[in-house]
């Protein structure tokens, strides 16, 4: 079965759903959507954004939510954070309703929730879209994850699963680079980093993490080259691991705000605007 959507009179409110039957009697295949973007977006758009509506697809099949706008919410939010959600995309609201099996109301709530949190942005007539950060931006989040990041790796109760998830990320960092795979490799630099703040124990940490990362991604989507600014840090997170394997605390929280200065005079260098 295919879903297309066809925007009418000019007006982004006025939609209709064409479903082509496929004699089946089942849903949908999300997988099969044609999404709707602005005039001008490119196929790699396009595609990266049809991507991210077969990942939300999945999510829903992962679903244990208190509050279904929470959920929805984190959902998108972890489509931005592992890069298949990119600046300047359209969020297709009727696609979203459908991989998640919520209500429109739903999403539009989702959607004010991350407008608020400055990953998307709301434009008038035109809809919602990923954001694009601008360096303010930049220098902003450092000064939060210079707060966050060296804080939970000091405070960190260090135990076995958490340094666990440390060393994978360092592990699946080392193998996006020998294949190649630099999206990849700016993927494990996130995790890097989310699992350095999971030590902490805070759900509340973890949480103000995620929105910082997501703003994370989007910048980098800004840079030239993502093997060139991701590569080097590869070395600075395995000392960091063999820190808190040692339980050194106190140097791993250290080399993490130096790690972290270098990284925002890195992004600034290089972020155009």
């Amino acid at each position: 079965m295919r879903i297309g959507i066809v925007q009418q009179s000019g007006n982004p409110a006025n939609v209709s759903v064409d479903v082509a039957a496929n004699g089946s009697g089942l849903p949908p295949t999300v997988g099969a959507m044609t999404v709707l973007d602005p005039p001008g977006a490119g196929a790699a758009e396009v595609g990266a954004t049809d991507a991210a509506v077969d990942s939300l697809a999945a999510a829903r099949r992962r679903a244990a939510w208190t509050s279904r706008t929470d959920w929805v919410a984190d959902a998108v939010r972890e489509e931005v954070v592992e890069g298949r959600l990119r600046p300047g995309s359209r969020l297709p609201e009727l696609q979203i309703c459908t991989a998640l099996g919520v209500s429109r109301n739903t999403v539009r709530e989702a959607m004010s929730q991350l407008v608020a949190e400055r990953v998307l942005v709301r434009e008038p007539h035109r809809g919602v879209f990923v954001a694009r950060p601008d360096r303010a931006a930049i220098r902003d989040v450092y000064r939060a994850r210079r707060v966050i990041e060296p804080g939970a790796v000091r405070e960190a109760e260090v135990d076995s699963a958490g340094l666990q998830a440390v060393r994978d990320a360092v592990e699946e960092g080392r193998a996006a680079l020998a294949d190649g795979q630099w999206d990849d490799l700016a993927s494990a630099n996130q995790h890097f980093h989310r699992a350095l703040v999971a030590l902490a124990g805070s759900s509340r940490l973890d949480q103000q993490m995620g929105l910082l990362l997501a703003e994370m991604r989007l910048v980098f989507h800004g840079m030239s080259g993502v093997r060139e600014f991701h590569e080097p840090y590869l070395a600075g997170n395995a000392r960091i691991y063999e820190l808190l394997e040692s339980r050194d605390r106190a140097a791993a929280a250290d080399a993490v705000v130096e790690y972290l200065r270098e990284a925002e005079e890195h992004l600034l260098a290089g972020y155009p605007g």
